[in-house]
């Protein structure tokens, strides 16, 4: 077993001005979970950790660069899972929280539940966690595109986490600004347990990225977890469970993860999907934009 980490920043098209501040952002993120796995952490800690760093750029879509719904606003999803004794937390439809992925691993740490909206919200507030404004999580950017109906090409959607600690615990989080223009209240897959993540430190945990609405018939994260049985490489077991999103539904995915072995795998079915991870086996972290035939193994 090797102490292990990997991100993502979404699977969709990145245009080329975009690439280098995805890898940036990815490279930040994952060295703020490595350090805290170096240090002794656990892997919900790494994975907060990480997460948080994403949720804190713009680039990405999930708080400080967030789509925006039809009501013009910010609403974000975000759910965190250990693999040990199946914990977990999540929260949906959520205004005003800058990390939404930190209320869900409270959560997690209280009571597994999935809150939702105002629910959510005064959870937060009750325990201590930072809270705005929701117009503060509005980017100039992004209140251009929904003002002026763009399509967005560039905006990867749902960030996301899989990481696994010095005690053999796997942990999985994904946090989200959800669709351009999505019917207020609407709730993808990012913090449905399955779906958007899953851990279980017999066999693996994923965090995926996508098309919401896709993801969450094929039960993708535990689709892939699945796959992994019988020693099968996480690379190959990615890109399985891609495949089998492909045949079943229409919809661009991606997805993350990392076996008990400290195996990390890969795969998605869009233009792109910016991701970034470390093992103890490497000197720096590895950082892409897509996966190709020279991303390597580990």
């Amino acid at each position: 077993m090797t102490i292990s980490i990997i991100v993502h920043g979404g699977a969709k098209t990145i245009s080329e001005d975009k690439v280098e501040a995805n890898n940036a952002g990815c490279l930040a993120a994952v060295e703020a979970g490595w350090k805290v796995l170096k240090n002794g952490g656990t892997a919900p800690e790494a994975v907060e950790a990480a997460v948080r760093v994403l949720e804190g750029d713009p680039t990405f879509n999930t708080s400080m660069g967030a789509v925006l719904n039809d009501q013009g606003e910010v609403e974000l999803d975000a759910a965190i899972m250990e693999g040990a004794n199946f914990g977990w937390g999540g929260v949906a439809a959520v205004k005003g929280i800058p990390h939404p992925i930190s209320v869900a691993r409270k959560i997690m740490d209280k009571k597994p539940m999935l809150l939702v909206s105002y629910g959510a919200e005064h959870f937060a507030k009750d325990h201590g966690i930072e809270m705005c404004p929701s117009k503060e999580l509005i980017a100039k950017e992004q209140r251009e595109e929904w003002e002026q109906e763009k399509e967005v090409t560039d905006r990867p959607n749902t960030v996301g986490c899989v990481a696994l600690d010095s005690q053999g615990v796997l942990a999985a989080g994904t946090s989200t600004g959800g669709i351009m223009n999505q019917h207020q209240c609407r709730v993808g897959d990012s913090a449905v347990i399955g779906s958007g993540l899953f851990a279980d430190n017999k066999y693996g945990a994923c965090s995926t990225t996508g098309d919401g609405e896709s993801i969450i018939p094929v039960v993708l994260a535990k689709t892939a977890i699945d796959f992994l049985a019988g020693d099968k490489h996480p690379d190959k077991a990615a890109q399985m469970a891609i495949e089998t999103l492909k045949s079943k539904v229409t919809g661009e995915a991606g997805c993350i993860l990392i076996d008990p072995q400290g195996r990390v795998g890969w795969a998605h079915n869009s233009s792109d999907m910016a991701c970034a991870y470390m093992t103890d086996s490497h000197e720096k972290p590895a950082v892409f934009t897509k996966k190709t035939s020279g991303s390597g193994r580990l």
